[in-house]
Formats: structure tokens, sequence, C-alpha cells
């Protein structure tokens, strides 16, 4: 989207250094400049034992506290009637993250990094604080989740707390990427428990399939309401920090785009997880208040996990609460990483976890910091704990046009993508999807201050606004084409790539204010 063929060099601000050496993965290690080829199941499969883990953890992250509150009250409130969202969601997941694993593996720098030096100060000044105040309120409904379940199961909750968020901060700082990773596949394998839960409750299985595929709304439920609980459930299934944890994360496990199909891979297997998790949450919520005064009447999850424990017996109902417990920790754990992450990309100091205290100590600090603070807030006495849950995934819904946005132009920005840019049909689907996304805003917005509208209206803009996506790709498209944005008026050279990486930052020339960038970043300050 960009010319840069004469574009002068912009001033660098100085930053945290590209992270160089060999993976060691959870499961395995690529030693640097292995460049020897892969045949045969046995060589591939170590290779990608080595480099999973981006996509499982940052998907299974996903399903933390505020998923499990999320889905289950879809279930407890609606049934299965909303499971179809999860499908329509799947290629959402997949082009967002893609697009940001592949940011990391090419550039080797973090996404806010990106923003800052591609956009300038102020949007990386708003991409950051943007996320910083949505990540702190996140964090605190997963300490919210630690609480709820460390009730059900009858331990101290004080206790219980600090020391999950002593365990979190302990994890990160032992100053080795492996052991990290190691302990998050652990907690991501622990989420794997919802699926004996989801038998146990006896659900509708039936039902559920076919609420999967067919779409449909629930009936009798206000429209305002039905509307907030879909965009909350958009919002926790793809939530901003998402993005900046996965290109981060990838950069700092050293993943190189030699790699990129196994990054990939990874990251359909955790999206298969995640769905899985959501489906099966779902179905719980559903199963277990079928037929119940309970039906309709959400509260918590602590509330899941007794109506669960009356479906199905004790044994189902302490599952339910431990892979609660398991979650919030994950989730705790990832979403204070892309926060840390993000500020040592814009304030430059170092942010890794293959450095200790001593090698990464304000990235530390500020994990640690911003772990203790959640905590605390879970902790105290007469905090509106009850009104964040689904308030703050419908704000990440909300919020999550605008970084896609961004995602959007720098995955067509040549210097720093080079032969790895967006092709069409990439851009095309991302762009519906920024377009559908401001869709369920404006509808949440319409049905909240209109209740009268009906269904079909809402359900036409949300169309409306698809087909405008659609025609704002095609104008682009077409105006890429005429011009030559491809360099010398040629398409990108997509040979050769697998040793292409971006050049360093401060050899970047200075991005013009092309029409797809003039676009974006309008539609950003509308917005």
């Amino acid at each position: 989207m960009t010319d840069l063929t004469t574009a002068p060099a912009r001033p660098h601000t100085p930053g945290p250094a590209r992270e160089t050496g060999p993976i060691r993965g959870a499961l395995g290690t690529i030693e640097a400049g292995d460049t020897a080829p892969r045949r045969g199941p046995s060589a591939k499969l170590k290779t990608l034992l080595a480099v999973v883990g981006p996509g499982l953890i940052v998907m299974a992250g996903d399903n933390d506290a505020g998923a499990f509150g999320t889905y289950a009250q879809a279930g407890q409130d609606h049934g299965t009637r909303l499971l179809w969202t999860l499908l329509l969601l799947v290629p959402v997941l997949y082009v967002n993250q893609e697009m940001s694993l592949r940011l990391g593996a090419v550039t080797g720098v973090g996404h806010a990094r990106l923003i800052l030096e591609r956009f300038g100060k102020f949007w990386g000044a708003f991409s950051v604080i943007d996320l910083f105040l949505l990540n702190a309120l996140t964090l605190v409904t997963e300490f919210i989740g630690v609480a709820l379940a460390v009730g059900h199961l009858g331990l101290p909750r004080t206790a219980s707390v600090l020391c999950a968020a002593a365990v979190v901060i302990a994890v990160a700082a032992t100053g080795s990427f492996r052991r990290f990773e190691r302990a998050a596949i652990a907690l991501v394998l622990g989420s794997l428990l919802l699926v004996p839960v989801y038998f146990l409750t006896h659900p509708a299985t039936s039902r559920a399939a076919h609420d999967f595929v067919v779409p449909g709304l629930p009936h009798g439920s206000p429209l305002a309401d039905v509307m907030l609980l879909i965009v909350a459930i958009v919002g926790t299934t793809v939530a901003p920090w998402q993005l900046f944890f996965q290109q981060s994360y990838v950069a700092d496990k050293r993943v190189t785009p030699r790699f990129l199909r196994y990054a990939r891979a990874d990251l359909a297997l955790g999206i298969a997880l995640v769905i899985i998790g959501a489906a099966a949450l779902t179905g719980i919520g559903a199963a277990a208040f079928a037929g119940t005064a309970g039906a309709g009447h959400f509260t918590d999850a602590a509330g899941i996990a007794h109506g669960v424990e009356d479906r199905a017996g004790r044994v189902a109902g302490v599952l339910f609460a431990v892979a609660l417990l398991d979650a919030s920790i994950l989730g705790a754990a990832a979403v204070s990483l892309s926060s840390a992450y993000a500020l040592g990309d814009v304030l430059g100091f170092r942010r890794t976890l293959h450095r200790g205290v001593r090698g990464a100590g304000v990235f530390h600090a500020v994990f640690g910091g911003l772990v203790l603070a959640a905590a605390g807030t879970v902790l105290a006495p007469g905090a509106p704990l009850g009104l964040l849950t689904e308030g703050v995934q419908a704000l990440a819904g909300v919020l999550l046009p605008a970084a896609t946005v961004f995602l959007l132009l720098l995955c067509n920005d040549r210097a720093v993508l080079g032969p790895w840019v967006n092709g069409r049909w990439t851009n095309a689907l991302a762009c519906l999807v920024v377009a559908v996304l401001v869709a369920l805003s404006l509808i949440l917005t319409a049905s909240v201050l209109f209740p009268s509208l009906g269904t079909g209206a809402l359900l036409g803009a949300a169309a409306g606004c698809g087909g405008a996506g659609l025609l704002a790709v095609g104008y682009a498209d077409a105006r890429r084409v005429r011009k030559g944005w491809a360099r010398g008026g040629r398409p990108v050279n997509r040979t050769d790539r697998a040793g292409w990486r971006m050049p360093p930052l401060a050899e970047l020339p200075r991005p013009r204010m092309s029409t797809g960038r003039r676009v974006g970043l309008t539609a950003l300050r509308m917005y």
C-alpha cells in the first residue's frame, strides 16, 4: 500500500534490539543458521515441535476467565443458539493472527514498535495506551476468575490469588524462554479438562451441531442484550492483545520466515483448540441449566460451576473450577506479556523472556507490576468486579477494528515485508473482517439507542457494511493495478523469500502517504 521507491529515510528512535540465536522451544530446538531441508515425516515433526507454542498459547490464552463467563453466559441464557458465531470467527482468527505472526517472523520486532516507526509517535502512543488500558481491565477479570475458581474449590481467597500472581511472575522471571513456554504449554493442555466436563453434563449434541452451522438469534430476548453478547463473543475470541502478543512472542522466540509454514500449522492447532473450548463452554452452560430456574439468569463463572455440580456431580464441578483456574493463570501471563512487550517497544527497554531480572529488569518490573496491581484490585474491598467481565469483552470487540486496520496497513508495507506482503485475497478478507467488526459495533450502538429497530433492519445494515468493505477492496485493488504500486509496475516477486527479512528499522525509508494509508488512518480517526 505504500510507494517507497523515492521516500527518504526517516529519523530513527532507538528501540530494543532484534533477538538472534537458536529457537529453543518447549518441545525442541532449531540451531541458529539451520537451513537444512526438512525431508521425511520425522524431520518435519521435530521442526514443528520446536516451533509450536505461539499459536497454541495465544489461542488457549484467549479462552481465559472472561471467555468462561461470556461463552457460559451465552449457553445459560440462550442455549446453543449463538454457537454459529464461533464458526464465522474461524477465518477472522486465522487472517488476523497469520498476519501478526508473519510480521513477527519477517521483521523480528514487536507490533507496537512497527506502528511507532511506520505511523509516527501519535499513532504509536495511541495504540499502546489503548492496549494498556484494555489489558489492565482484562487482567483484573483474570484474577476475578482465579478468585471464583478457588472459592468453589474451598481454598482461601486472598492467599490463593496472591499465590497465583506469584506463580505467573516467577515463571516469566526465570530468564529461560524454554521454561516459560513449557509451563504455558502445560496450562494449554489443562484447558482440555473442559471436554470431559462437557460430556459429563449430558448435552444435546445434535442440537449443538445444528446451531453451530445454522445461524439464528434467540427468541424473546431484548435485541440490545443479544447484540452486546455477540460483540462480547467477538471481543473475547479475537482480542487486540492477541495481535501484540503473537508478533512480539514470535520475534522473541526467534522464529524466521523459513519456518513460517510450521508457525501457521501451530496457529491452526491453536484455533481448533480455542473453538473446541468455546463450544464446550457454551454447551456446558446450556446443558447445566436446561429446564431449571437458572436458565436465562447468568451470574458468573462460579454460578456455572455450581450448576455443573448440581447437574453432573462433584467431580464435574471440581474439574470445571480447575479448568477456570488454569485458564485464568494462562490468560494473566499472556495479557501481561503483551503489555510488557508493547511498552518495551515504545519506551526502548529490552523486552525478552530470554533474560531474567538482571538482563531485562524493566521488562520484568512492568510485567510483575501489572500482575500484582490486577491481583490487588480483585482483593480490594468494594471493587465493582461484577461489572467488568462482559463489559471488558464487549469493549475489546469495539476496539478490535482499529487494531486490525494497523495490522492490515503494515502487512501491505513493502519496506517492512518485502515479498511477504499481503496478496489480493488476504486483503479482501481482512477488509471484509474490518467492515463486519465495524458493523457489529454500529449495530450494538443502534440497538441500544433505538430498541424498536427490527432484526431485519440491523442485519441489513451489517450486510451493507460488508458490501461497502468489499467495494472498497475492489476500488483499492483496481488503483493498485492501474498505478503499479508494486515496484516498477511489476507484481511482487515472491520467489526465494524464505531468507528475506526486514532490514534494520534505521535503514527503512519513510513511507509515503498513499491512498490506502490515507484512507485507513482517516477511518481510524472517524472511528
